[in-house]
């Protein structure tokens, strides 16, 4: 991506998440993986890590005070399993690609090649580094703005994606309707870049089918599909 591509792109994802930078650097900064920095013989403090651990400590002050609030009788144990799913990488993978953010990453010509920017490490990283970024620029307030309207939405649902092979144990086990097998169906893709298919079959009916990037990832999506029909059924 040249650097007038970059930057176009950029500002597409400024005017996504309705917050335009100040000092603009932060924002490509935010996006730069350290497979970029280590490719253009960038010094390494110049990759997203640094925003990245901010990012996550705002983060996890944000969602808590959000817990707290939200939950007052709640014992602390059970906040701080809550928060620990809220903020797990797969669900700020998920909050990443609500957004679409792989596609403004900064990526070596390998780690892209690889399938780098739908690779939850990456992209749920780059989220943090993200809040990191507009909390420099902008503050707290921005930063729990962005937070609250990115991270801490649909809880539920979020909720329901990635307990999806459990909960729907639970639902098959109050059924009574037989036991679940996963199947995998289908690869496609190079094998450093992977797409595998899989079925979930119930009591001898197939009730959905996922593709993720590995088989777990599509065994939850293909979960999460027979979930949502069950409860249409019910």
């Amino acid at each position: 991506m040249s650097g007038g591509r970059a930057e176009e792109k950029l500002r597409e994802l400024e005017k996504k998440i309705g917050y335009t930078f100040r000092d603009f650097s932060l924002l490509k900064r935010a996006m730069m993986h350290s497979s970029y920095t280590n490719e253009h013989h960038l010094p390494k403090y110049e990759c997203n890590e640094r925003l990245e651990f901010l990012g996550d400590a705002v983060l996890e002050l944000v969602s808590s005070e959000y817990l707290f609030r939200s939950f007052p009788h709640t014992p602390e144990g059970e906040l701080t399993r809550t928060r620990a799913s809220m903020v797990c990488e797969p669900s700020l993978a998920l909050c990443a690609a609500d957004i679409g953010l792989g596609g403004y990453l900064l990526l070596g010509k390998g780690e892209d090649a690889t399938g780098g920017r739908l690779r939850d490490s990456v992209t749920s990283d780059a989220m943090e580094a993200l809040i990191g970024a507009v909390y420099m620029d902008g503050g707290f307030t921005n930063a729990k703005e962005f937070i609250h309207r990115f991270v801490l939405t649909d809880l539920e649902d979020k909720k329901l994606f990635y307990d999806s092979k459990t909960i729907l144990q639970e639902m098959v086990q109050a059924e009574k309707t037989g036991g679940i097998t996963y199947r995998l169906t289908g690869e496609e893709g190079p094998d450093h870049n992977k797409t595998f298919l899989v079925e979930v079959w119930v009591g001898g009916r197939c009730l959905g089918k996922g593709k993720g990037r590995s088989k777990k990832a599509a065994e939850q999506q293909a979960a999460y599909r027979a979930i949502l029909r069950l409860r249409k059924q019910g």
